[in-house]
This record gives structure tokens, sequence and C-alpha cells, in this order.
């Protein structure tokens, strides 16, 4: 079985950001908003550079 990844790093934190702030509903930890926060920019300028 191969998994293929995508090569736009935007889209790729984007995906991160999705699953993280998912698990975050179900598990509470602290500290994890800013962390989403920060990686939804990352990911916003990522995507609109193009990259």
């Amino acid at each position: 079985m191969h998994i293929n990844f995508t090569k736009n790093i935007g889209m790729l934190l984007l995906a991160i950001w999705l699953i993280l702030s998912g698990l975050a509903a179900f598990i509470p930890m602290g500290g994890l908003g800013v962390i989403l926060a920060l990686l939804a920019i990352v990911a916003g300028v990522f995507i609109l550079i193009g990259r």
C-alpha cells in the first residue's frame, strides 16, 4: 500500500491543523490553542504564496 502525500507544504500544514483541531475537541490539552493558531497562520501563508 502506497500513500501519496501532497508536495504542497501549505496543504500539508492545513491537513495537520485540521487533524489536531478535531482531536482537541475530544482531548483537552492546555496551550493547544496557541499552537493551532500559529499552525493556521503558517499554513495560510504557504497556501497564499503557492508552496
